[in-house]
């Protein structure tokens, strides 16, 4: 994973993603929750790479920066529930999703995170 595309089409699995670009700079896209409008991504170019803020909790957050260089403290986001992946391709996909399958489910609301699997894994 690479590119926003490749970021975009990881996080459209889940049955209840939404793209969203809420801001006047088209730089950042947004990947909501249809059902309660809240956040589990922003993507966006920065420093020549796409970045992913993603929610994680925080041992897991800090887990995740102590074993990928790629996984910083989150741009412009709160440090200690957030955190950055960079497409550098250091990490791989099945590395990546995992992280954005947590955020995911760390919004979600309460009942709906059952219901809020990837879809490839509903089959």
């Amino acid at each position: 994973m690479l590119t926003r595309d490749e970021a975009i089409e990881a996080c459209l699995v889940f049955e209840d993603a939404l793209e969203d670009y809420p801001f006047k700079d088209p730089n950042w896209t947004i990947m909501r929750h249809r059902s309660n409008r809240k956040m589990f991504a922003a993507i966006y170019e920065h420093y020549g790479k796409i970045w992913i803020n993603l929610k994680a909790e925080p041992m897991t957050g800090d887990f995740w920066k102590n074993v990928f260089p790629a996984v910083v403290p989150a741009y412009h986001m709160n440090k200690e529930h957030w955190i950055s992946v960079i497409l550098d391709g250091t990490m791989t996909d099945e590395e990546i999703k995992p992280l954005i399958e947590d955020s995911f489910l760390l919004t979600s609301p309460k009942n709906m995170q059952k219901k809020n699997k990837p879809m490839q894994e509903k089959r």
